[in-house]
Parts: structure tokens; sequence; C-alpha cells
């Protein structure tokens, strides 16, 4: 992640326009800030979402609150509760998320 093409830049998160997305089962709503290659996004994952993919991508990840399990492809496992989180490079641990209870996240990738 390069952080060069981006000015100082306050963000209301609430103010950001809710997109759901589905998974296997349940459901999670994302608020998103986007600018050159950087994403941030405030989640909430409804009790019970299980992710419908496995990702790739590189992540750092903070719970906010609620609980996180993490899945890795090579059968690693982690459960997270408010305070922690992880970080992953690209193509360094195909993961998938799921929260049995329901968690808020702040994602940058």
């Amino acid at each position: 992640m390069k952080l060069g093409e981006l000015p100082f830049t306050t963000i209301d998160w609430d103010a950001l326009a809710p997109i759901t997305h589905s998974g296997a089962p349940g459901t999670a709503t994302w608020r998103t800030f986007e600018r050159g290659d950087v994403r941030a996004r405030v989640v909430e994952y409804a009790p019970g979402y299980v992710a419908d993919h496995w990702c790739a991508r590189g992540h750092v990840v903070f719970v906010l609150s609620g609980e996180l399990v993490t899945e890795l492809r090579d059968g690693r496992r982690v459960t997270l509760a408010a305070g922690q989180g992880y970080a992953v490079a690209d193509d360094d641990g195909e993961h998938r998320s799921s929260s049995p209870l329901g968690a808020r996240l702040f994602i940058v990738d």
C-alpha cells in the first residue's frame, strides 16, 4: 500500500453510503473511503455472517467491536475480539472471515 496521492482528508464515516454485500449466509455492510491505491472501510458483519469467497488481497484489520473468526486456506483459524486485529500481505495467506456473533471492523487495503 502506498499513501502517495492522499492529501490530509477528514472522513465522516457515518455520512458514507452503506453498501450491503451478501455472504453465505449473512450480510456485510461497508462504508468505504477510496483515494488512489488506498481503500479504507468500516465493515459491519451481521451475526451469522460467513464470507462467500477466499480473499488473497492484503489487509490491515482492526476489530472495533464483536468477534471476528478468520480461517486461512492452510487450515489455521484465529478468533479475534475488540481491540485485536491482523495484517496480511497480498497473495500471502488466502483467508475468509465469519462472525457468529456479529462484528464491526476497520480495514485498510
